[in-house]
């Protein structure tokens, strides 16, 4: 099993905005029977205006595939639109659940 957590540090005051199109996301993937993404915002820590979207799958594969599918949904298209003017910078973190 893997845990997936996207890490979106985002443009001063944009967060907010950002939580949105993730909580539509979500819905995207509700609908499509797959478990929403965990989403946690900084309370505090290196860098303000942070984003974290988490989610698991059996197998990194797994993951690629379910993103694939909800991307290509015209619902979590309309919600991602723009959301590169929301971020300064962002990383993917991959860890193997060991126990």
């Amino acid at each position: 099993m893997y845990l997936i957590r996207e890490v979106m540090n985002c443009k001063p005051g944009k967060v907010g905005e950002m939580k949105k199109k993730f909580k539509a996301i979500s819905t995207v993937m509700t609908r499509m029977n797959y478990k929403p993404f965990r989403i946690f915002t900084d309370v505090s820590g290196e860098q303000f205006w942070t984003l974290v979207a988490e989610s698991e799958a059996k197998t990194f594969d797994d993951f690629l595939a379910m993103e694939n599918k909800v991307m290509g949904d015209p619902e979590a298209q309309k919600a991602m639109a723009g959301y590169h003017e929301l971020v300064e910078r962002g990383r993917r973190e991959i860890y193997k659940i060991e126990a």
